[in-house]
């Protein structure tokens, strides 16, 4: 039986959360992508918390331009807001996505803003 798009994402989302955890010292930068937009956040998964986090979608993040552009964007902007809270390496959670397109788009963009992963 085939799997759909979902499933597939979300067992390979399964096989990489086996190994990718977050600590307030190394937080996890979990993505996720939408067809219209795209959220990012920094989690400190031994506590259960958010400490930083961005999205497409909210007025105080201004991004603009095409899909792969604000993806860009969104990663300096979380970068830069990490930064500000003392946050300067994480472990990437493509979230069963591809290392590809915007994915790829957003950590290039994290990497030029400074943060380490």
């Amino acid at each position: 039986m085939a799997l759909t798009k979902l499933e597939r994402r979300l067992r390979i989302k399964r096989r990489i959360r086996k190994h990718v955890s977050g600590t307030a010292t190394r937080p996890r930068l979990s993505i996720f992508r939408s067809n219209k937009g795209m959220d990012a956040q920094l989690i400190d998964d031994l506590k259960g918390v958010t400490l930083v986090s961005v999205s497409s979608k909210s007025k105080e993040d201004k991004v603009s331009g095409n899909k792969t552009e604000m993806a860009t964007q969104l990663g300096k902007l979380l970068a830069e807001k990490a930064l500000k809270k003392g946050i300067e390496t994480c472990s990437f959670d493509r979230n069963g996505y591809l290392y590809h397109g915007r994915v790829k788009a957003f950590a290039e963009g994290a990497r030029e803003g400074g943060l380490k992963f």
